[in-house]
């Protein structure tokens, strides 16, 4: 049977399938899965352990605390997912290991992986893995410079930001396109009825039906919470014309309080 050209395929290497049961039944990934944009396939490692205790973990060579991961269930695991490959008859995945070791994922690489027809993800427990199994992994990916149990909820965050990209999942594109990130900035406030909420009301502008006006007040507001929460975002970063005049204000602005 061939895969479905819309259909994102992805196998997951984990030791906790029960984990994903919500995520994957639930909200707009949820919607991906019972649409068929996106199909998942677990793999357990323990299914190729080859002890009758079915062990995946063992102690490092030279000492250290806590347990490693076993090299040969995860590359057999990743051989089952590329034997699913064929079957399916789609190009070879990319094999993404979720770790801190990896560098912190970004907007463009959720896009970038996006484009794909699938991937093989990681998601690893305990201190670590057998330094020889990164003969088969394409990259490391990390969430931010903190540290969790394993790897499932760092897939799950990579997947959900994946599958909001893929069209037709999103009842409205631009919920996408206007996402925080996407421009490279923070997303502007936004505001619904009532007009009035506790004596704060809407911005006036945003009452006005004039679009460019509006469009011209987001931008503005985008480019103004990002310099205040995310100054490290504008480093470096090309702006067009209306951007830098638009930051300009904002600045002269703050300085005359």
């Amino acid at each position: 049977m061939k895969a479905s050209k819309k259909m994102f395929l992805i196998d997951l290497v984990t030791l906790m399938p029960e984990m994903f049961e919500a995520f994957t039944n639930f909200g707009v990934v949820g919607r991906g899965f019972k649409k068929n944009f996106v199909d998942i396939n677990f793999i357990n490692p323990r299914n190729f352990a080859t002890d009758t205790h079915k062990t995946i973990d063992d102690r490092a060579y030279g000492g250290g605390p806590g347990m490693v991961m076993m090299a040969e269930p995860l590359i057999e695991s990743v051989e089952s997912a590329r034997i699913r490959e064929k079957s399916l008859g789609i190009k070879k995945r990319k094999v993404i290991h979720l770790t801190p070791k990896g560098p912190k994922l970004k907007h463009e690489k959720v896009k970038e992986l996006s484009c794909e027809e699938g991937l093989i993800l990681i998601a690893s427990r305990y201190e670590g893995v057998d330094e020889r199994f990164n003969k088969w992994v394409d990259e490391e990916i990390s969430i931010g410079d903190f540290v969790t149990s394993g790897g499932e909820l760092p897939a799950m965050l990579l997947m959900d930001a994946l599958i909001r990209q893929i069209p037709g999942v999103l009842n409205d594109i631009e919920s996408v396109n206007q996402d925080s990130f996407v421009n490279g900035f923070l997303d502007h406030p936004s505001f619904t009825r009532p007009e009035r909420v506790r004596e704060v009301k809407v911005p006036d502008i945003l009452l006005s039906g004039d679009h460019e006006k509006i469009r011209i007040w987001r931008l503005k507001e985008s480019l103004k919470v990002t310099k205040l929460k995310r100054p490290d975002l504008l480093i470096n970063k090309s702006l067009t014309k209306e951007e830098s005049r638009l930051l300009k204000e904002i600045e002269q602005e703050q300085e005359q309080g």
